[in-house]
């Protein structure tokens, strides 16, 4: 990733003191530049379906050890940009090709988006004039935010196509594996909140990369609620995917096979 134009996008949303309030124009050298590396970009009208048929092409040229690779590999490295093709891969590998506003069962059409709905996305019919910069600015600083949203999957995974071969070491593999032994560390109640305290001690990270992280496990399977009462009190109102998960739900043992079975 080019580091002068990842500057440019990261300091068009954000200053020391947070979010700006009005971001950087999408005009002028500096955007132009960034523009030429592939991290910004002039706002994009297209369809649902539109976006749909391109995931669905993606998902031809982009495997799961690939994206689990990428995962491993930012783990040592930070490069936190490669984090969430693992829940955008998840959350579109079974989506069917669609149009919005149906989905067949049983020769009946069910609600709007169906297809996206049952896959756990979010979508519009369209979107016009829409801004992808403030969307890649999320996944290179936090590893995204809005991880289950149709328009992000597509942008992810479109990006991550364009990465080079990406390789997992030994020290990505036992930090996964100290990841792994932290949450059968967490006592039964303990919620979401309370392993990403937990994860502090063995991955480099903020607080907001751990907190997407779990949610890009959550949405991968990794760390799933299961049919048992809940027994910490309230839930993770921090958290989408992972706000019901409790200590002794721990993770989910063929989603690790599945993902991570060729580096452990």
């Amino acid at each position: 990733m080019d580091k002068n134009a990842k500057k440019i996008l990261l300091n068009t949303f954000w200053a020391s003191s947070g979010w700006k309030d009005s971001p950087d124009a999408f005009a002028g050298e500096n955007f132009n530049y960034a523009k030429s590396k592939g991290l910004m970009f002039d706002p994009i009208t297209i369809t649902h379906d539109e976006i749909v048929k391109r995931v669905h092409e993606l998902h031809q040229v982009i495997t799961k050890e690939r994206v689990a690779a990428a995962f491993l590999h930012s783990l040592s490295t930070k490069k936190v940009y490669l984090r969430s093709a693992l829940s955008s891969w998840a959350l579109t590998s079974c989506l069917p090709l669609h149009t919005y506003g149906q989905r067949s069962s049983g020769g009946q059409i069910t609600a709007v988006a169906g297809d996206c709905n049952f896959h756990r996305l979010m979508s519009d019919w369209e979107y016009v004039n829409n801004d992808l910069n403030v969307l890649n600015f999320e996944r290179v600083k936090w590893r995204g935010i809005r991880l289950n949203a149709l328009l992000y999957c597509w942008l992810d995974l479109e990006l991550f196509s364009k990465e080079e071969s990406i390789e997992s070491t030994a020290e990505d593999a036992a930090i996964l594996s100290k990841m792994l032994e932290v949450i059968q560390d967490c006592a039964d109640n303990e919620s979401a909140r309370m392993l990403e305290k937990r994860w502090k001690e063995v991955i480099p990270s903020s607080k907001g990369e751990r907190d997407v992280m779990m949610e890009i496990w959550g949405y991968a399977g990794l760390l799933v609620p299961r049919e048992t009462p809940r027994k910490h009190r309230g839930v993770g109102h921090d958290f989408n995917a992972v706000a019901e998960w409790q200590g002794d739900d721990g993770y989910s043992q063929e989603a690790l096979k599945f993902y991570f079975g060729a580096f452990l």
